[in-house]
């Protein structure tokens, strides 16, 4: 399995809005209690991202498959939109729990430049290759704010990622190979945090973290998200932020083995109700 950092350069960029946020949470001298009366929180937004995505699938005898670039090989779209929703509950002024959920599938096709040993089938060069990749996000966090003042709060989350995962090839003349498909549920922890600069104007920043190597399984995961937003109502804002997403997950098992390095990073405009 590569490194965590080996793509993540954007991401490390990103990683200093989580400093940032707790930098100004920390520096928000009033000791009042923030008076946020906001208890459900509805975030609808089209997500725009540019991704990189490298399969390798291996045979059953232990035998190394071809590392695969999904969107270089395979002729898959490094760019789209999709739409997303994120919420959250507050139940009272430190506890909270967060959602997020969509759908980040493609389809390819392209006469490859080179042969790809795909679990055990070859797709020869100059193959017409078919390809269908699944990923579906869902989100689900506990925020414990750990400091409330005046103009924000900084809270510790725990949680779990997860994330479905497929991919399948088909060639002329060679069929469809399943590549197998596992649902990661992931467990992370992180940082969440908001600093009001105004009655209108806010940013918000988080950051969860996740690695783990168990028997069969070897995977790793960061996701860093950094926005403003802008209340045009007592109710309503638009906003618009940052979200860099790393998951690199090894198995042997569930029908997969082998590895999935995918990583996307993409800007979300998105619509908020508050309630």
């Amino acid at each position: 399995m590569n490194t965590v950092n080996g793509k993540l350069g954007r991401a490390g960029k990103l990683s200093l809005c989580i400093t940032a946020i707790a930098l100004l949470s920390l520096s928000t001298v009033s000791p009042v209690l923030a008076a946020d009366e906001t208890k459900f929180s509805l975030s609808l937004g089209v997500f725009v991202t540019d991704r990189d995505s490298e399969t390798r699938l291996d045979v059953a005898d232990g035998l190394p498959g071809t590392p695969v670039d999904i969107e270089k090989d395979l002729g898959a779209n490094r760019s789209d939109s999709v739409f997303r929703l994120d919420a959250y509950y507050r139940f009272n002024e430190k506890h909270r729990f967060d959602f997020s959920a969509f759908d980040r599938s493609r389809t390819s096709s392209k006469l490859i430049e080179k042969e790809i040993d795909w679990q055990g089938t070859i797709f020869p060069i100059s193959t017409t290759v078919e390809g269908e990749f699944d990923l579906n996000i869902y989100k689900l966090a506990y925020t414990y704010s750990i400091m409330r003042r005046e103009k924000g709060y900084l809270g510790l989350t725990a949680g779990v990622y997860v994330a479905e995962m497929g991919n399948r090839l088909s060639g002329e003349n060679i069929g469809s190979r399943e590549g197998g498909g596992i649902t990661a549920p992931l467990p992370v922890v992180g940082l969440r945090g908001e600093h009001r600069f105004s009655d209108r104007w806010s940013f918000r920043a988080s950051g969860e973290f996740f690695s783990l190597k168990y028997q069969e399984f070897d995977g790793s995961l960061i996701d860093l998200y950094a926005g403003v937003d802008y209340r045009i109502s007592d109710h309503v804002a638009i906003g618009l932020g940052l979200n860099s997403v790393r998951i690199d997950v090894g198995i042997d098992g569930s029908g997969l083995i082998g590895n999935l390095d995918w990583r996307y990073d993409g800007g979300l405009l998105f619509l908020k109700f508050d309630f």
